[in-house]
C-alpha cells in the first residue's frame, strides 16, 4: 500500500513538473519574441530556440529560489517550535504538544515521537508524585502512632499494663516501619537493574513445601487446612528471588483467609513452562480492585491491612521479581468467596535472558 502511494506521488510529481514545463516554456517564448520586437531583431533557427530555453531554466531557478526562500522560512518556524517544545519538556512542562501537520515522512515521525514522549514522562511524573506522596503517608502514619504513644509514656501516673500496652503499640510500629523501609530498599533494588540476578537448577516442588512448612505457625494459628497438589518439576530460576514471591502470596492468603478456611496450591506443567497456582477462600477482591493489585502501595483492604502492617508493597515486588524471570502472575477473585494467584514462569532461563 505504502509502496503504491509512493509511486502515485511520483508520478503525481512528474506530471506537475511537465506542466510547469509547458507554462514556463510559453511564457518564455512570448517574452523573447517581445524582446525581439523590442531590439528590433528577429533571429532564427537555433539562436530563437536557445533564448526561449534559457529564458524557461530562468524562470525555473527564480521560482527555486522563491520556493526555497519560502520553504526555508516555514522550517525555521518548525524547528522553533520544536526547539521551544524540548526546552518547556526539559523544564519540567509535560503538557506540551505539537499540533504541526506532516506528511508520514522521517520529519512527522519526529513530531509524534515528541508528542509521544512528553505524554510518557507526564504519566511517569504523575506517578512519581503519587508515589512520593504514598511513601509519606505510608511513613507518617507508624510516625504518627510512635509519637503519640511515646508522649503518653510520659505519664508517670500510667498503670504497668497500659505502659506495656503502649510499649507493644510502639515496637509494633517500629516493625512496620522498618519493614516499609526494607521493602522500599527491595523495590528500588530490583528495579534498578543492578540486583544480583543467579539463576540456577532446583527443584520448584520442594521449594514451594519448605514455604508452606516456614510459615506453619501462621497458618495452624487460624487453624487453615493447606491442600498441596505438587509434582516433582525442577526449574531454572534464581531461588531466592523466587523464594520471595512464595513468601509473599502464601502470608497474603494466610492473612485474608478467615479461622479454619482452606489454602491450595497446585501445579499445571506445559511444554515449555509451569504454571502455579495459589488459592485460598478468603475475603477476595472486586473487578476493580484486580486491576490495581500490583501497583505500589495499592490496598484493597484498608482496615485489615493496616491491622496486619501491610504496607502495600509486596505484591509490586512479586510483580517484578516474576518479570525478571520473563514469567507472568494474574489473580482471579470472587469478593468474599476465593482469590488465585496464576504464576507461570518457563522452565529454563537462556543465558542471554539470564545475563539481560
Amino acid at each position: 500500500m505504502r509502496r503504491l502511494k509512493n509511486i502515485l506521488k511520483l508520478f503525481l510529481t512528474i506530471m506537475l513538473l511537465l506542466i510547469i514545463s509547458i507554462i514556463f516554456a510559453f511564457i518564455s517564448y512570448h517574452i523573447t519574441s517581445w524582446l525581439y520586437d523590442w531590439l528590433g531583431k528577429h533571429p532564427e533557427g537555433f539562436w530563437l530556440q536557445l533564448w526561449t530555453v534559457v529564458g524557461v531554466f530562468v524562470l525555473f531557478a527564480c521560482s527555486v529560489i522563491i520556493t526555497f526562500l519560502i520553504g526555508l522560512k516555514k522550517q525555521r518556524n518548525y524547528w522553533n517550535t520544536i526547539v521551544d517544545a524540548l526546552s518547556r519538556i526539559a523544564k519540567g512542562d509535560f503538557t506540551v504538544k505539537l499540533e504541526l501537520k506532516t506528511d508520514e515522512d522521517q520529519f512527522g515521525q519526529l513530531i509524534h515521537g515528541i508528542n509521544h514522549m512528553a505524554v510518557e514522562l507526564g504519566e511517569m511524573e504523575r506517578m512519581r508524585q503519587e508515589f512520593i506522596s504514598n511513601v509519606s503517608h505510608e511513613i507518617q502514619s507508624p510516625l504518627t502512632s510512635i509519637n503519640g504513644f511515646a508522649k503518653a509514656l510520659k505519664n508517670i501516673d500510667l498503670p504497668e499494663d497500659k505502659r506495656q500496652h503502649y510499649l507493644a503499640i510502639i515496637e509494633m510500629e517500629s516493625n512496620r516501619l522498618s519493614k516499609i523501609s526494607d521493602n522500599l530498599l527491595k523495590l528500588t533494588s530490583l528495579e534498578s537493574q543492578h540486583h544480583p540476578f543467579e539463576p540456577r537448577h532446583y527443584r520448584l516442588d520442594k521449594q514451594l513445601r519448605n514455604v508452606v512448612l516456614t510459615l506453619e505457625p501462621n497458618w495452624l494459628a487460624k487453624n487453615i487446612d493447606m491442600d498441596l497438589q505438587l509434582e516433582n518439576i525442577s526449574i531454572i530460576a534464581d531461588e531466592d528471588l523466587m523464594n520471595q514471591v512464595w513468601m509473599n502470596l502464601l502470608s497474603n492468603s494466610i492473612k485474608f483467609t478467615p479461622a479454619a478456611g482452606t489454602i491450595s496450591i497446585s501445579m499445571t506443567k506445559q511444554i515449555d513452562t509451569i504454571t502455579i497456582a495459589i488459592r485460598d477462600n478468603g475475603i477476595g477482591v472486586t473487578p476493580e480492585q484486580q486491576k490495581h493489585v500490583f501497583e505500589r502501595f495499592y490496598k484493597a483492604d484498608l482496615s485489615r491491612t493496616a491491622e496486619n502492617g501491610g504496607s502495600g508493597l509486596g505484591l509490586s515486588i512479586v510483580k517484578k521479581i516474576i518479570d525478571m524471570h520473563y514469567g507472568t502472575i494474574t489473580v482471579e477473585s470472587m469478593p468474599t468467596e476465593f482469590t488465585t494467584f496464576f504464576v507461570t514462569l518457563p522452565l529454563e532461563i537462556d543465558q542471554t535472558r539470564a545475563n539481560a
